[in-house]
């Protein structure tokens, strides 16, 4: 993917709006196999912060989706995605609340 390609990217899953960030991560998800193995784990770096301050449901969902897409591709690792430990399991769904736990047990 070109340099300004990646940052227009960045820039929507970093969107203020929930909306937005939600559409971006779907995004990220569509474009796999075009993210070098750095933008891939950029990507997963910059989603892991963004879920781990998430206060909607359906972009929580979208981000988590996304990670675990590039995670995928082999070149993301835990330590990539570390930020999701501190999301407060207790205030999320059962559902998102597993999705979580798998991502970190991967």
């Amino acid at each position: 993917m070109e340099s300004r390609e990646f940052i227009n990217i960045a820039r929507k899953v970093l969107d203020a709006a929930s909306g937005a960030r939600e559409r971006a991560a779907d995004e990220v998800t569509d474009q796999l196999s075009t993210y070098s193995p750095a933008q891939a784990s950029a990507l997963a770096t910059l989603l892991s912060a963004t879920a781990a301050s998430e206060k909607e449901s359906s972009a929580l969902e979208a981000e988590l989706h996304a990670i675990l897409e590039l995670m995928s591709t082999g070149h993301v690792g835990l330590d990539h995605v570390s930020q999701l430990r501190e999301i407060r399991l207790g205030e999320v769904t059962p559902e998102l609340r597993g999705y979580v736990t798998d991502l970190l047990e991967i």
